[in-house]
């Protein structure tokens, strides 16, 4: 049997390689799943992939596996690091901020105005994978990103540079840029107007880096040896089935817990009242990446946070060996640490990633109700994917849970928000394979998430 895609989702600390088949059928196939554990460690990520195409080779009780296309995601390199640097904080500096998160990227620097003495120093420690370049709406402010411009060139690096501010400013970058070592993208400003973000034309470029930079993880250029088709970045690929998803049961966010990060995504314009009170605008599609509150990396983070005498108690346990925590638990007592890190990774995350609502007070005009942040209390669908959402039992219930947390003027969702699993852990695979087989893979998400046919009462085909 030649299976028609592989895709192989190569984590920070788990590999897993779906297999799906009859793509341009009516009835696409998700044909199995093998699982293996990241080895970026031993410096060759192929070994965890080989790992997980041995135990999916075996589940398919096949002699060999033979594919007409190999695709792949990927965050064991751990992100891009990135520098955004912009002309005023609320505006330019958060747009990139958003095109970048959504993208594969972590942002390590964050400046606006022009660009200090020591904001240069710390481009320097932190040697960014890629710089960007914002700020003036269009037809407005020239100078400040220009100067930044001239300033970062002088640096001597060779790094990807992305401009997205004023358009006026395109040809006099283009100039300044002549020569450059590094490559030099050009785009749409991330922030043409007031109260208008456009972060999509520079997330793809983002998304473009990160697969011409991916290969520089450990191993990773042996992935694109087999590879045949894109490498995404993981929460790229997430973000691309959250806007599928979207299409067809309306407004939803998206947890992926990981064992590096949590991830947020949401896809949804908010209420009309909160829209009216919003002090700066937010993306209907929204993703933030939270760097400490993975569940094996950084699992020593998240005890603190909770507290380890704490947990002790709630599990009635003497202690937790945190060396003797593996990436997959095993025993019954890993599995139970594991889904409580997973609870306090859900609850901070979203905390973080949402909105609220607070009262300003001024001698005039008394008081004032604004909005900042992303609205979520038009979220319909609360949808968990990632290893420990998916792998454990019951972990529905930490979603359930998550209205209780939006206490006071929080934007969370409502308590009517429905609680889907990504069951056969299959969003960010799909996100990949949706770019190619869009009908297919949104046909896959409905099933893994056990709704097939739903689709808001609407026929479930996309455009």
């Amino acid at each position: 049997m030649k299976i028609d895609v592989l895709v192989a989702e190569i984590g920070s600390t788990t590999t897993v390689v779906n297999a799906f088949h009859n793509l341009e059928s009516e009835n696409p196939v998700f044909l199995g799943q093998g699982q293996g554990v990241t080895s970026v460690e031993e410096g060759d990520v192929t070994l965890g992939l080989q790992e997980a195409m041995e135990d999916l080779r075996m589940k398919l009780a096949l002699e060999e596996i033979t594919y007409d296309r190999f695709l792949a995601t990927s965050s064991a390199a751990g992100g891009l690091r990135m520098t955004v640097h912009g002309l005023v904080h609320d505006m330019t500096v958060k747009a990139s901020r958003e095109a970048a998160l959504g993208a594969g990227a972590i942002i390590r620097l964050v400046t606006s105005g022009r660009l200090k003495k020591s904001d240069l120093r710390k481009i320097m420690e932190i040697n960014p994978n890629i710089i960007m370049i914002a700020g003036g709406l269009d037809h407005g402010e020239r100078d400040t990103a220009l100067y930044n411009a001239e300033k970062i060139l002088e640096m001597g690096l060779t790094v990807p540079v992305i401009y997205a501010g004023n358009i006026d400013n395109r040809d006099d970058i283009e100039e300044i840029f002549d020569g450059y070592q590094g490559k030099l993208y050009v785009t749409d400003n991330v922030y043409p107007q007031v109260d208008v973000l456009q972060v999509e034309p520079a997330r793809k470029i983002i998304q473009e880096v990160f697969e011409e930079n991916i290969i520089h993880a450990k191993g990773m250029e042996k992935v694109h040896e087999l590879v045949n088709g894109r490498i995404l970045p993981t929460p790229g690929a997430v973000m691309e089935s959250a806007k599928v998803l979207k299409e067809v049961l309306g407004d939803l966010m998206i947890i992926d817990v990981g064992g590096a990060t949590t991830d947020v995504h949401s896809v949804t314009r908010g209420s009309e009242e909160i829209s009216r009170i919003l002090l700066s605008p937010e993306p209907e599609a929204k993703r933030t990446v939270e760097g400490d509150l993975g569940v094996y990396v950084n699992r020593k983070n998240l005890i603190l946070r909770i507290g380890e005498e704490k947990i002790c108690q709630e599990l009635k346990i003497p202690g937790i060996d945190l060396h003797g925590l593996k990436p997959i638990p095993e025993t019954s007592l890993e599995k139970e640490i594991i889904k409580r890190l997973t609870r306090e990774a859900v609850f901070a995350s979203v905390e973080r990633h949402a909105g609220t609502v607070r009262n300003l007070y001024g001698e005039s005009s008394g008081r004032k109700t604004v909005a900042e942040g992303k609205d979520l209390t038009e979220v319909k669908y609360i949808i968990g994917t990632g290893g420990a959402l998916t792998r454990l039992e019951n972990m529905d219930e930490i979603l359930s849970d998550i209205h209780l947390q939006g206490r006071g003027q929080k934007l969370y969702p409502k308590k009517e928000a429905e609680v889907l699993l990504d069951t056969d852990y299959l969003l960010a695979s799909l996100g990949v394979l949706s770019l190619q087989y869009k009908e297919a893979a949104l046909k896959l998400m409905l099933k893994s998430l056990r709704i097939e046919g739903k689709g808001g009462g609407a026929d479930v085909s996309v455009h």
